[in-house]
């Protein structure tokens, strides 16, 4: 039987998951140069995947044209046009289950989630690495008969900033520290009072840039009381963003979607971890175990308490605050320092 000539890969949403993607479909297109990738996902997670060889982007509106069943119907149709041969679904929702069955016929494989493993994780009954999420991506490519290499990946060179970005940075020589303090849920953050502190601290030396939602700009806007200290919550169009991403020299984040932007842009990435735990598959892609920075198990012996950090028991809000603040500081100064990507 025939390999497939045009394979459609399929990740709607969320943002991290979506950019966990990209180093896949980066040694996939390396390895297998002649295999055509259209990447279904929302016209939002585009910029990602612009300057990968042989992908193309097929937006998804799930909230209009393509809404609903019928929705999901019409987005079928269009996609048979496309002539493809296989379909990489990297989601496994309902939604994507639907289109894969206006789809029939055509070859198919989907991620394995691991929910059998992952919830035992959570409950306590074992704990140890889980396949990561790259590597269940990876999978799905095995799969359908192309078997991808993770090992030696390859990165994009710095993008070029805009105008706008250049005048939001000004002009030095400081090393820049990119720090997103926010994620979806409180018990995935460093505490904001600490994560305050740690900014301080750091843009005595290096050129620190902060980043969150318009919701959150306020905030951020209130610690830059120097002029190493920048706030680009807002301000700037989200592709202007990951320009300035491709040309941090560390970004420190939270177990969240910053994370996963700077890793695929193959910048050094230090997280930090409340009631989740890299064991469950999300730690950034390619950076070493101990830029994971973890809370005390022994003051939070159920962590993690979820997968994604919306379930925990009472007096776990602030799991992450066991990390000292000076902890954090050393963590960043020491991989700012070490040999340059």
């Amino acid at each position: 039987m025939l390999k497939p000539s045009h394979i459609i890969v399929i990740r709607l949403s969320a943002m991290g998951d979506v950019a966990m993607t990209v180093p896949v479909l980066r040694a996939f297109t390396k390895q297998y140069p002649n295999i055509k990738v259209t990447v279904l996902t929302r016209g939002f997670f585009a910029p990602f995947f612009e300057d990968i060889p042989n992908v193309t982007v097929y937006i998804a509106d799930v909230k209009g044209k393509h809404k609903g069943v019928l929705g999901l119907w019409k987005l079928s149709k269009a996609l048979k046009t496309l002539q493809i041969d296989a379909i990489a679904d990297l989601h496994n929702v309902l939604r994507s289950k639907i289109l894969k069955t206006f789809l029939f016929g055509i070859k198919t494989t989907q991620i394995d989630k691991g929910r059998a493993e992952k919830k035992a994780l959570v409950l306590g009954e074992s704990f140890q690495q889980l396949k990561t999420t790259y590597q269940r991506y990876a999978d799905v490519f095995k799969n359908l008969g192309f078997p991808v290499d993770l090992s030696n990946p390859e990165f994009p060179e710095r993008r070029q900033l805009s105008e706008a970005s250049k005048k939001l940075l000004g002009q030095d020589h400081l090393q820049w520290i990119g720090v997103a303090p926010f994620a979806a849920h409180e018990s995935k953050m460093y505490p904001l009072g600490m994560m305050q502190q740690v900014v301080k601290t750091l843009s005595k030396t290096y050129k620190v840039i902060l980043f969150g939602s318009q919701a959150e700009a306020e905030i951020l806007e209130s610690w830059c009381d120097n002029k190493n200290l920048v706030n680009l919550a807002g301000r700037l169009l989200f592709k202007e963003e990951l320009d300035v991403i491709s040309n941090l020299d560390v970004m420190l984040s939270m177990d969240s979607g910053n994370a996963h932007l700077a890793a695929m842009l193959g910048i050094k990435t230090v997280t930090i971890w409340g009631v989740t735990h890299p064991y469950a598959g999300f730690a950034p892609f390619n950076q070493p175990e101990d830029y994971c920075l973890l809370a005390d198990r022994n003051q939070y012996p159920k962590i993690p308490t979820s997968v994604y950090g919306d379930k925990l028991p009472e007096g776990y809000e602030n799991a992450a605050g066991s990390i000292p603040v000076e902890r954090v500081v050393d963590k960043v100064q020491v991989v700012i320092s070490s040999e340059a990507r």
